[in-house]
């Protein structure tokens, strides 16, 4: 019978609010609420009405209990740290925001409260990236109303604002860099690089979501000619193929605690877009040999010949970027949506090692299939995907070098620049976004 009698107060609240006897109304949901303590939509309308009538602490109380009753429910996140936020309550408005966007990545209110608070705290950096997501997350302003255009259009300022301030941070790195180069390098390609950087120029085409260099021909698949030891590294084959499969014939060989993980891994909040479908999930797998320009001790122990191998090519050299090598391995039925990858100051190589029938790549135009020891390189800021479309697994050895359309010049003024960036930051950024 309670449930009735909470139904039929609800009823009553709902009529009573439409003919806008709004005391009236929230007298039901007073009753309701005595008798179904739990309910997350009573507690959510008296939470908004308390705080609405200027009684936060007892709005925060009622919306907590409803964040409790319906943990997945994000508008009640978004309602308590409002609630928070009346309070003065900082730190907790911040915890609410973040429970709220781990489960609407996309919520523009949310995204944009969390970007003012960050601001009015000074953490700049995290004010930044809220802001940028909710530039990426928001329609056109035309689509938008008046309030919330007013607000995009601040948080479209304030990330302006800040890749100035770190225009101006990196001026004397970036000459010093420069004035260390010889006069007769043409430091245009790099200072173009620096631009696109920091927001100041478009990039048209190539597409990356990093570091631009600009001037470099858009080359999907670089010719065999840039790269003299890639038959040294496809005669390798064979060991590297052996020590694969030792990996793999372990027990639960795909597991975590044996190295492997996740090749798309965001952290709760952060929009996923095309990557929804592979986030933290083990059809897409890594076992890394080097990660971000950090050699992984463990894991290169269990492969000492393929480790043996990497040392012996000039692979990427840029301190907490590259170089990055890892054997990826794609799950039956699985494909790669199309993308595009961080910077083109490097290329991408992929040594095949085991590829059944109805595997496949695409580089921009250009469709190609892996072949077992054929190595290939690509510039992979040029939209391209994958598949699997077989019952088997496919296995592909990754690693990165350098582009070799830069100059030796060139790439020094790039380790320059991300040291400047890191200096900066205090801290190293992936070119893995």
């Amino acid at each position: 019978m309670t449930s009735n009698e909470v139904a039929r107060l609800l009823a009553a609240a709902d009529a009573a609010m439409a003919a806008g006897q709004r005391d009236t109304a929230f007298a039901h949901l007073e009753a309701a609420l005595n008798l179904d303590p739990a309910n997350p939509r009573i507690l959510n309308s008296l939470g908004l009405r308390a705080l609405h009538g200027g009684d936060a602490v007892r709005a925060v109380a009622l919306l907590e209990r409803a964040t409790a009753a319906d943990p997945e429910a994000s508008p009640l996140w978004y309602n308590l740290s409002t609630a928070h936020r009346a309070t003065g309550d900082a730190d907790a408005e911040l915890l609410a925001l973040d429970a709220c966007l781990t489960r609407d990545p996309y919520m523009l209110r949310a995204l944009l409260a969390k970007g003012q608070l960050l601001e009015r705290r000074g953490e700049t950096a995290g004010a930044v990236a809220a802001y940028t997501g909710l530039l990426k997350a928001s329609p056109p302003d035309a689509e938008l109303p008046p309030p919330l255009a007013q607000a995009v259009e601040h948080a479209r300022d304030y990330v302006a604002a800040q890749a100035q301030g770190l225009a101006d941070a990196l001026a004397p790195a970036l000459e010093t860099a420069r004035a260390a180069v010889a006069m007769t390098d043409d430091t245009r390609r790099f200072d173009r690089a620096v631009d696109v950087l920091l927001g100041r120029q478009r990039i048209y085409h190539p597409e990356p979501t990093g570091l631009h260099f600009p001037f470099l021909p858009a080359i999907e698949f670089f010719d065999r000619s840039h790269f003299d030891w890639l038959e040294r590294f496809e005669a390798a084959t064979p060991v590297i193929q052996a020590e694969l499969a030792a990996l793999l014939a372990a027990p639960d060989a795909d597991a975590p605690a044996n190295g492997f993980a996740p090749y798309v891994a965001y952290a709760p909040g952060t929009p996923v877009n095309q990557w929804q479908d592979l986030n933290h999930s083990q059809r897409w797998n890594v076992f890394s040999l080097h990660r971000d320009g950090i050699a992984d001790v463990a894991n290169r122990a269990r492969c000492p010949n393929t480790a043996a191998v990497l040392d012996s090519l000039p692979l990427l050299d840029v301190p907490g970027r590259g170089p990055s090598a890892f054997f990826s391995l794609l799950r039956p039925h699985t494909r790669i949506p199309p993308h595009t990858g961080a910077t083109n100051i490097r290329s991408i190589v992929h040594l095949p090692l085991i590829v059944p029938p109805g595997c496949g790549f695409r580089v921009g135009a250009t469709r190609r299939p892996w072949n077992i020891g054929e190595a290939f390189a690509f510039d992979d800021t040029i939209e391209h995907e994958a598949w699997n479309d077989s019952d088997e697994l496919r296995a592909v050895l990754i690693i990165d070098v350098w582009n070799p359309c830069l100059t030796l010049a060139e790439r020094a003024l790039c380790r320059a620049l991300t040291t400047a960036i890191d200096a900066r930051n205090g801290s190293t950024a992936s070119f893995e976004g």
